[in-house]
């Protein structure tokens, strides 16, 4: 821009004329803002960004709930906030999504591959993150991504351990919120949602794999059991595990770690929203495949119930299941006695005569 740009006639202010001096110091006022004008035009931009997600999100929000192991001293916030244009939804695909899996898996929600696929696996974390960031009931877990949801995602979030173990890592399963956490040194190393012990009465015939409780024998074998699908609160330790796909009394179990005489924590097919197991706590297979490399024999299990602390409770034994007396074995072999006779007769000369005589 030309000197000529600074013109006398144009700075007079309540008739008084602008003298050299002033002149000057125009002049060099004007040549910074020319150097600083880049990074003022990329601040409003950004002010223009942060705007545009403040009111994006403001009809949509979702306050948090009071969650006193939910804080807000975490560095761990992306250095740039996208906002969410839309509601994220289960099967739906692109780079938000992606964005999404990301954040998730940042905070230790696992949401298995992050491939830009909203699938079952991410579903389940947005649960977990529902209920235990935002206080959600798990009743009323949805499953998708709000552009308010997505604002609290974004934040400062640290989750807390509820206590200070005895062992390096330790794992709190949280039955109202159904919910599970794994920490190493106060941090969490993974959070999942889970599915626990749907509190009903049961009677089934059970497949049980040889080495379980109940089979000592090197075959499978099938028993009629009934049972309270409880998980019991208190104070454990893990102390079993198996590899691979298992039947139990429990039901079907992918590398279980057990903590309770029967109950394990193990991967599942079905790991719904609402408790629906005979006492184990089921997790989804994806968390399964690394669950048993990252805790230990030994490692303290905290189950919190929601009505008393786990010291209260002690280490309670689940309840035992029986025999149930209305099962009945189907034969794998028919008896002898029952088999028709067959009598073959044989004549020099003649055809062979077969005869058939009931038992």
């Amino acid at each position: 821009m030309s000197d000529d740009f600074f013109d006398q006639d144009e700075f007079i202010d309540e008739g008084v004329l602008f003298d050299d001096d002033d002149l000057d110091q125009l002049q060099t006022r004007h040549s910074l803002y020319d150097r600083w004008r880049p990074a003022m035009a990329a601040i409003a931009v950004l002010l223009t960004v942060v705007a545009i997600s403040v009111v994006a999100n403001g009809d949509n929000s979702e306050p948090i709930v009071s969650n006193p192991n939910v804080v807000t001293e975490s560095t761990n916030v992306p250095l740039v906030t996208v906002p969410l244009t839309r509601t994220i939804k289960p099967g739906m695909k692109g780079d938000d999504v992606l964005r999404v899996q990301q954040r998730l898996a940042a905070l230790h929600f696992d949401p298995g591959p992050q491939d830009s696929v909203f699938g079952q696996n991410t579903i389940q974390a947005v649960w977990a993150f529902e209920k235990l960031v935002m206080s959600t009931p798990r009743e009323r877990a949805t499953g998708v991504v709000t552009p308010s949801t997505w604002s609290i995602m974004q934040s400062d979030i640290q989750i807390n351990p509820r206590r200070d173990a005895d062992t390096a890592t330790h794992v709190e399963v949280y039955l109202p919120e159904q919910v599970m956490i794994v920490f190493k040194d106060g941090v969490p190393v993974v959070i999942t949602h889970i599915s626990t012990g749907s509190n009903e009465d049961w009677c089934e015939e059970v497949a049980i794999s040889p080495g379980e409780d109940g089979n000592n024998t090197d075959v499978e074998i099938k028993r009629g059991i009934c049972g309270e699908a409880i998980t019991p609160p208190g104070i454990f330790y893990f102390y079993n595990r198996r590899q691979g796909m298992r039947e139990s009394k429990l039901g079907t179990m992918y590398n279980p770690v057990y903590f309770n005489y029967n109950i394990a924590i193990h991967g599942a097919i079905l790991v719904p929203l609402k408790p629906a197991s005979h006492g184990c706590i089921r997790i989804p297979m994806s968390v399964a495949r690394y669950f048993q490399a990252i805790v230990a024999y030994g490692d303290r299990v905290y189950v919190f119930d929601g009505v008393k602390e786990p010291e209260e409770y002690g280490s309670p034994v689940p309840p035992f299941d029986v025999p149930d007396p209305d099962y009945t074995t189907v034969p794998t072999t028919i008896p002898e006695s029952t088999l028709p006779k067959v009598v073959v007769t044989t004549i020099a000369g003649s055809p062979t005569t077969i005869s058939v005589t009931a038992p």
